[in-house]
């Protein structure tokens, strides 16, 4: 079965790109149903080729795709399976993001400077999309860029339902990343148990990417179990610097917690040798072998996503699934 039904009218169908095919059979397993048969394949230029193999008139469809690299190509197959769904006649099309792309790009620090997350929204609308949906944003603001309703889904409970059970409650502290981040850390403080909060200060260059020194941490971290959050890990330098810091400061143990394995080289390193007891992700990018570690644990955010395009199909609350926040 390749679609669900409601109300004797409704179709769901769920639509996969190639960049993270075990993320899309995963959620497709959760609601009970398969992904639509697909060809697609790229010309010997380069150009991305893609057909449904079953009739998607008057379906609600979900277009899911990952964004690891090469990112532009899978953005650009993503764009591809949208327009190709609109000229199929589908009724609704809601893009499935769970990691979007360009997402740190979402503001100008300097003139001439172009506001890329802003550009995809853009392209998701004209290409044809109603809906959007991503885990995670790294600004809440990227909600407003599109044009369209927007689900803005949580790892939170996820990271932190498993992170409760690797500390002891009576000694952890949430520590962020940067003064960005602190209002996660609060809702990740409420899900410890009140857990007090400290922050890791750091300096950026923005003239180079990937570049960013943690130098302090203001807080109450001393003989207390750390746990280190973030959005992304990319290189892994920011976070395995933090790490220093917090141990250079009397940490008893910290524990990395971020929704998006991003892991360009040399992260796994990094992460590996960065002294953090553990280094906890979602599935949100696919994780190839070479980039694991002995103290990577990978948890799956496959039945959030699915709870969500449940609600949407079935005209639910998304915001309930998060108690009303966005």
């Amino acid at each position: 079965m390749t679609d669900i039904t409601a109300h004797g009218e409704k179709r769901l169908v769920l639509a996969s790109g190639r960049a993270h095919p075990e993320l899309a059979q995963e959620i497709a397993k959760e609601l009970g149903t398969e992904l639509l048969p697909t060809s697609a394949y790229d010309f010997a230029n380069g150009e991305t080729y893609v057909r449904f193999e079953e009739s998607v008139r008057g379906t609600d469809a979900f277009v899911i795709q990952a964004h690891p690299a090469p990112i532009n190509n899978w953005i650009m197959e993503q764009l591809i399976m949208i327009d190709s769904l609109k000229r199929a006649s589908a009724k609704r099309i809601t893009v499935v993001s769970p990691f979007y792309p360009y997402a740190r790009q979402d503001k100008k620090h300097r003139g001439r400077e172009p506001i890329s997350a802003r550009l995809m929204s853009d392209l998701y609308k004209t290409a044809g999309a109603d809906r959007l949906m991503s885990v995670d944003l790294h600004t809440a603001q990227i909600q407003g860029f599109f044009d369209g309703p927007v689900d803005h889904l949580m790892a939170i409970p996820l990271l932190a339902d498993y992170v409760r059970t690797r500390v002891d409650l009576n000694k952890v502290t949430v520590v962020s990343p940067d003064t960005g981040r602190v209002r996660v850390a609060e809702q990740w403080a409420e899900r410890l148990g009140g857990a007090p909060l400290a922050f890791v200060h750091k300096s950026r260059d923005v003239n180079v990417p990937n570049s960013a020194v943690s130098k302090t941490v203001v807080g109450q971290i001393e003989g207390r179990d750390c746990v280190l959050i973030d959005d992304m890990i990319d290189t892994g330098g920011t976070i395995s610097g933090a790490v220093t810091v917090l141990k250079n400061a009397g940490a008893r143990s910290v524990i990395i917690a971020a929704t998006h394995a991003v892991f360009s080289d040399p992260a796994a390193q990094r992460l590996a040798e960065s002294g953090a007891r553990e280094v906890v992700v979602t599935n949100t990018l696919p994780i190839p072998p070479e980039k694991r570690f002995e103290q990577l644990t990978v948890l799956s955010i496959a039945p959030l996503i699915a709870r969500a395009i449940h609600e949407v199909f079935d005209d639910g609350s998304v915001t309930s699934l998060f108690d009303g926040r966005s």
